[in-house]
This record gives structure tokens, C-alpha cells and sequence, in this order.
């Protein structure tokens, strides 16, 4: 009975780093990074400001839906998708663009658009208020959303809200 105790603790032991050895370490090693290349500039980025930037005093002009391809494209596949009908491909094809670009605001609104013609008034709502959060000074875009919310609250029975949503589309103009 005597050895048997030291025999199981040295057992434990053994198992114990055994399961040490076995883990990756914490740091691996690296290679250093090369040089920058006299074509690459170095990317600096200004430190992030307690508080957003002051919008400019006069509206400014409506922006890009986007300047990445790939959202382009995705802009139009959806675009000819609603004109065919293929509301579900249509939306799949916004939200691809949305995870490449979730603060573009244009494509909330199209979203919006989309779930308004698929019947879906809350989510059309709510998305066209995500865009409204997202468009800044646009106020076109904003207005357009206002009539896109107004027309999701009367489609859902709801005349003072759709009211009021048409009344603040024609002010943000």
C-alpha cells in the first residue's frame, strides 16, 4: 500500500506534463514583417475623436450607392432580380452587400425597399430607419425613407403613422 501512493503520484506527474508538453504555446514565433515596398505607403489612421464629425451647414450631394465593385455588382444583380420578381434572390444578394459594407446606408434603403414589395411592413420599417440612422446629411435618401415607412405603416392599417411619415418626407426635401 505504501508504494502504490508514490507510484500513483508519479504517474500523475507523468500524465500531468505529459499534458503540459502537449499544448501549443501561448507566443508563437513570427517572421519579422518584410519592409515596405516603395509602392506601399504605410496606412495611417487619425486618432478616433470623442465626438463625430459637425455636419457641413449646406446638404450635401446624394452619395454613391458605393464605390467597391463587388457591391456594384451586387447592387445591380438585385436590381434586375426585383425587376424579375425574385424578391428572396434580390434580398440575398442586398444582405451579401450589406456584410461587405453594413454602413452604407443606400443599401439598407434598398433592402427596405425589397421587404416592402415582399409584403414584409415591419422589417421594411425598420430597415428604412436603419438607413435613416446611417444617411447623415442626405436628404433625399432620408426622405425616401420616410415615404418608404409611411407606406409599410398603411399597408399595416397604421393612417396617423403613415400620416405623419409622409408629412416628415416632405420636410426632409
Amino acid at each position: 500500500m505504501i508504494t502504490s501512493i508514490p507510484r500513483a503520484a508519479a504517474i500523475a506527474a507523468l500524465l500531468f506534463l505529459a499534458g503540459c508538453a502537449a499544448k501549443r504555446p501561448i507566443y508563437e514565433t513570427r517572421p519579422a514583417p518584410s519592409a515596405p515596398s516603395a509602392t506601399t505607403a504605410p496606412l495611417l489612421l487619425p486618432p478616433p475623436s470623442p465626438e463625430p464629425p459637425a455636419l457641413p451647414s449646406s446638404p450635401a450631394p446624394p452619395a454613391k450607392p458605393s464605390e467597391n465593385t463587388a457591391v456594384v455588382a451586387l447592387l445591380q444583380k438585385s436590381q434586375s432580380q426585383s425587376s424579375a420578381g425574385q424578391w428572396d434572390a434580390a434580398s440575398a444578394s442586398l444582405e451579401r452587400a450589406l456584410r461587405i459594407e453594413p454602413r452604407n446606408p443606400a443599401l439598407w434603403q434598398r433592402l427596405a425597399r425589397v421587404r416592402l414589395d415582399q409584403g414584409d411592413y415591419a422589417q421594411a420599417e425598420n430597415l428604412a430607419a436603419k438607413s435613416n440612422s446611417l444617411a447623415g446629411s442626405d436628404q433625399r435618401l432620408r426622405a425616401e425613407n420616410w415615404r418608404i415607412i409611411g407606406q409599410a405603416r398603411s399597408k399595416r392599417g397604421d393612417q396617423a403613422g403613415a400620416r405623419a411619415a409622409f408629412e416628415r418626407a416632405e420636410r426632409e426635401r
